[in-house]
């Protein structure tokens, strides 16, 4: 049975995982007015990579898959402008979408399955190593808690956000629906990029 619900989106020229970490910077009137909206209620709002169009201005055309996202801090150093960092929390798909008066997109949505816990296969261990390498280099702090290295899942999304790969490639591994599927992609790219995978 479909799990059905309702988003406002944020759409942007980045990619959000489940269990990531993302800063954003926001001035425009309609996200000022979002943010204050999910702050009092203790409600999210969608992100999804922008397919067609601008971060400002008219309303872009999002890609049909993207992540709810909490607001976890904010800060507030001027009138009209807010420094916020939200964790994103689970994927979605997009069914329909309507454009509130002020530029605002609605959508109507079809959560996508998660996934239970799910062990890193042995042929693609060297990638929780190569993880926390990165974690060491940019700080833990750049990476919510709990840390679940013995999940193909977690780890997967954690290594396709931060590795140097173009956003339509981390938009597809974003609506990839095997764990293992991303884990087994992000260890032919490492591989190709001359890191020993095997």
């Amino acid at each position: 049975m479909k799990e059905l619900g309702r988003l406002p989106l944020f759409p942007l020229h980045t990619v959000l995982f489940p269990g990531g970490l993302l800063p954003l910077r926001v001035f425009e009137a309609r996200y000022v007015d979002l943010v204050t909206r999910c702050l009092r209620d203790g409600t999210q709002f969608g992100v999804n990579l922008i397919a067609e169009g601008k971060e400002v201005g008219a309303p872009a055309r999002p890609h049909a898959t993207g992540t709810s996202a909490r607001v976890v801090t904010c800060d507030v150093p001027q009138p009209g402008l807010m420094l916020v960092s939200v964790v994103g929390e689970r994927r979605y798909r997009i069914l329909d979408t309507e454009t509130g008066p002020n530029g605002l997109l609605t959508a109507d949505i079809e959560w996508l399955p998660e996934r239970a816990p799910m062990a890193v296969p042995a042929d693609q261990a060297v990638l929780v190593a190569v993880l926390r390498g990165i974690m060491g280099d940019l700080g833990e702090e750049h990476f919510p808690a709990p840390h679940r290295f013995d999940d193909a899942d977690w780890v997967g999304m954690r290594l396709a956000s931060v590795l140097p790969i173009s956003l339509r490639a981390r938009q597809a591994l974003l609506e990839l629906e095997l764990p293992i599927d991303r884990l087994e992609i992000i260890r032919r790219y490492l591989a190709q990029q001359g890191l020993k995978t095997d």
